[in-house]
């Protein structure tokens, strides 16, 4: 298998137009699809995508992460907790000059911040 790359990250919430308003504000656009069934938001050439939890909440997992590349990962961490996220984990040097920060959204998605200046797409 020839892998052309990640593409897509969705989160599940029970609230699709609160998420839907909440993700446009935190990532500064709007969605380019909207449906009762799927919200897409185009982040800088990747898919996040926001589905409607169906039936009881389902506890999320945080066995992957998604992280999402910042430049000034200290002010958006601090910004998503400004903006009704919470503390997953706190920014931290994770070598070289490479830092990565978590934070639950109001749904309780992981939502992954990185700042990696030696990341380049191919």
């Amino acid at each position: 298998m020839k892998s052309l790359g990640l593409r897509t990250t969705i989160y599940k919430v029970s609230d699709l137009n609160a998420a839907k308003q909440w993700y446009a504000k935190v990532f500064e656009t709007a969605p380019y699809f909207d449906e009762p069934f799927y919200v897409g938001f185009n982040i800088a050439g990747y898919e996040l995508g926001l589905q409607p939890e169906e039936g009881e909440r389902n506890a999320k997992a945080e066995n992957v992460i998604t992280y999402w590349g910042v430049e000034n990962i200290g002010a958006v961490y601090q910004n998503l907790v400004e903006m009704g996220a919470t503390e997953h984990e706190a920014p931290v040097n994770v070598g070289g000059e490479i830092v990565a920060a978590s934070v639950y959204d109001p749904w309780g998605n992981v939502i992954g911040l990185i700042y990696n200046p030696e990341f380049t797409l191919e």
